[in-house]
């Protein structure tokens, strides 16, 4: 029986990839590195990697890299502080599960950006609690956000699942050995899901899933 489910935030819950990506490539390009789409979607979506590794790649320095992240994160937060918007169906979905299981989100963002993304989303009173970049040592595809989370909620593997939408997300979901939905994003569709529980068209076919017991 779920017990529990972890979401994944960026993807999932709020469309903010693109934005994370556009930031990035300003930051990047700044030093004169074109960081393409491709590029992103394999460094960061699928291999959990920092993409200015490709400015230590080319000879910067650490001190370089560290400044223009910092600038990235400046860009990303001014780029969220605009407005973010939930997935569409996303708060029907938890609305329709909340008071039924623990619910958690489990992210990769920093907690500085996830406090712009939620201030005016409306999703945060759903969620028992919330890990962020800051909460754990590894990111994902390390399992560690996930193993933490289980520790936090007092729950056994078995009586969680995992909403993805990367291959980095599934790969930590199934190394800490949870259950995976994956619902691809635009930048994320075509990946390798393979390992998932099931792969999903929508956030929306999740209660029906869970009604029926059709994901064990």
């Amino acid at each position: 029986m779920i017990r529990g489910i972890f979401w994944d935030n960026d993807g999932v819950l709020v469309d903010t990839e693109g934005l994370y990506y556009r930031a990035s490539a300003e930051a990047l390009g700044e030093l004169g590195i074109e960081l393409s789409r491709e590029e992103f979607i394999e460094r960061s979506l699928r291999q959990g990697e920092s993409v200015f590794a490709l400015a230590a790649e080319r000879g910067h320095t650490a001190t370089v890299v560290r400044t223009m992240q910092e600038k990235r994160n400046d860009r990303y937060a001014a780029l969220l502080a605009e407005g973010i918007e939930p997935l569409r169906g996303v708060e029907e979905v938890l609305r329709a599960l909340h008071g039924r299981m623990r619910m958690a989100v489990v992210t990769s963002s920093r907690r500085r950006h996830f406090e712009i993304i939620h201030r005016h989303t409306g999703l945060l009173p759903y969620f028992d609690f919330v890990l962020t970049r800051e909460d754990y040592h590894h990111a994902k595809p390390d399992p560690e956000p996930y193993l933490s989370a289980l520790e936090r909620s007092g729950l056994l593997p078995e009586e969680c699942l995992v909403v993805e939408d990367t291959e980095r997300g599934l790969r930590a979901a199934v190394a800490a050995g949870l259950r995976c939905l994956v619902v691809p994003g635009e930048l994320t569709a075509g990946g390798d899901f393979t390992a998932a529980t099931a792969v999903l068209a929508g956030i929306h076919e999740i209660p029906k899933m869970l009604s029926t017991g059709s994901i064990f």
